[in-house]
């Protein structure tokens, strides 16, 4: 995880922020999420059930919204516009983990290629920071004032994500930590169902694991609905994906394509709990 970037990203935050309490005044509510994190890799089968159900981790994450239906200087409703009424901006800071594993066809083989797959496991942690504009059909002042239980969104971001993959065999660890492919250790697929084979020989990252942590950024967007507890609470409930701009996200980069055709993204269930402060 590298710090500048964090701190880059932090201190941008402050000073958007700032400039938009200035220019529109608002009022913030924070809040927890919680929930299970299906992590599309490149272990296992493309369009498996028992790939997505397996490879399942999960994430929490601390979040923060700008509310400009009120504006907390003045204790009161901001001057009405459509866009105070129906958007706020979400930041957040999220963390998860997935452990990984092959599933399909080809693990179940009685061979040799069959026994490696199933023996080769992996792991990643996932941290993200970053920003999504939410939009609310429904009027946020009247949802705030008790109108409505439910309110429904949509909502479009960016993440910067910081990852950190891990991987190992059960055969033996040999040289499948980082650049240099074990013939023994790694899987060689024999078709496309998997991943079409990893390349092995001159000690590159041709052998498609790299364990090391790096960084990337991820598209994010979601659908849900926030649930009205009370004046200054809601239940939340949200249903969102975040593509990621880099396929190693997992440790895994298996070539060549259509076997691999896509960069890593997951599918997150988010169950959380927001509280208005002003």
């Amino acid at each position: 995880m590298k710090a500048k970037y964090l701190l880059l990203a932090l201190l941008s935050f402050v000073i958007a922020q700032q400039s938009l309490q200035a220019q529109f005044g608002f009022s913030h509510e924070v809040g927890v999420i919680a929930g299970p994190v299906a992590f599309q890799s490149d272990y296992g089968q493309r369009n498996d059930f028992e790939t997505n159900s397996g490879n399942v981790g999960y994430g929490l994450g601390i979040v923060h919204y700008l509310n400009f239906a009120y504006n907390a200087d003045c204790n009161c409703y901001s001057r009405y516009t459509y866009f105070n009424d129906h958007f706020k901006v979400r930041n957040e800071i999220d963390y998860h983990v997935t452990n990984f594993e092959h599933f399909g066809d080809e693990v179940g083989e009685d061979s040799f290629g069959g026994l490696q797959l199933a023996s080769h496991k992996g792991m990643t942690r996932v941290f993200e920071i970053g920003s999504q504009l939410e939009y609310f059909p429904l009027s946020i002042r009247d949802f705030a004032a008790g109108a409505y239980k439910f309110t429904p969104y949509i909502s479009l971001g960016v993440h910067f994500v910081a990852y950190d993959p891990d991987a190992f065999s059960e055969l033996g660890s040999g040289d499948i930590f980082g650049q240099i492919t074990n013939p023994y250790t790694t899987p060689v697929s024999s078709g496309p169902a998997l991943f079409n084979g990893f390349a092995q020989g001159d000690g590159e990252f041709n052998s498609g694991i790299d364990r090391r942590a790096g960084d990337t950024w991820a598209v994010t967007w979601s659908v849900g609905t926030r649930y009205k507890l009370d004046i200054l609470s809601d239940l939340l409930l949200d249903l969102r994906w975040h593509y990621y701009t880099s396929n190693w996200v997992d440790g895994l980069n298996p070539d060549p394509r259509p076997a691999n055709r896509a960069d890593d993204w997951i599918f997150w269930i988010n169950l959380g709990y927001i509280y208005y402060l002003n």
